[in-house]
């Protein structure tokens, strides 16, 4: 997947997209089925932030911008856990190593992600399956990130 699929993505949902100048930290914002991302980012980088956009329409409610509110930081985790699933499901995961990418590094290149944001879909599915997870005829280890194929 892509940053171009997901403002595919984006636009049948009816949500409008734009590259602006974000100030400080603030690399993507939602409200109102309008998503900003800071035009400075990569396409890598927009391709992380706007799946997390897309997670917030449609897992959030209301300003969430509040993050010391236990309401909002489990939201803002919803809206992660959203983007994670639909851009790193665990199939894709067996997909990169299918192809031969190994490590991080390669595996966040197959995967048009940051190194970043797949070590935090892995530690998030970590918490959720603990050491391994299991699809198909292959063993998903988290801590290394690796896959291992099962011949039964």
């Amino acid at each position: 997947m892509s940053y171009q699929i997901l403002l595919r993505d984006a636009d049948l949902r009816g949500i409008e997209v734009y590259e602006v100048t974000l100030r400080g930290k603030l690399k993507g914002l939602y409200k109102d089925q309008i998503i900003w991302l800071d035009k400075s980012l990569s396409d890598v980088e927009k391709h992380c932030i706007l799946a997390e956009e897309i997670g917030h329409y449609e897992t959030t409610t209301g300003d969430i911008l509040d993050q010391s509110d236990i309401r909002n930081r489990k939201q803002e985790l919803r809206a992660r856990q959203w983007a994670y699933q639909r851009i790193i499901p665990l199939s894709i995961i067996v997909q990169a190593h299918e192809s031969g990418a190994k490590g991080r590094y390669e595996i966040a290149e197959f995967l048009n992600v940051t190194e970043n944001f797949l070590q935090s879909s892995v530690d998030r599915y970590k918490e959720r399956f603990g050491i391994l997870a299991t699809i198909d005829n292959y063993i998903i280890y988290f801590d290394p990130l690796s896959v291992v194929e099962v011949n039964i």
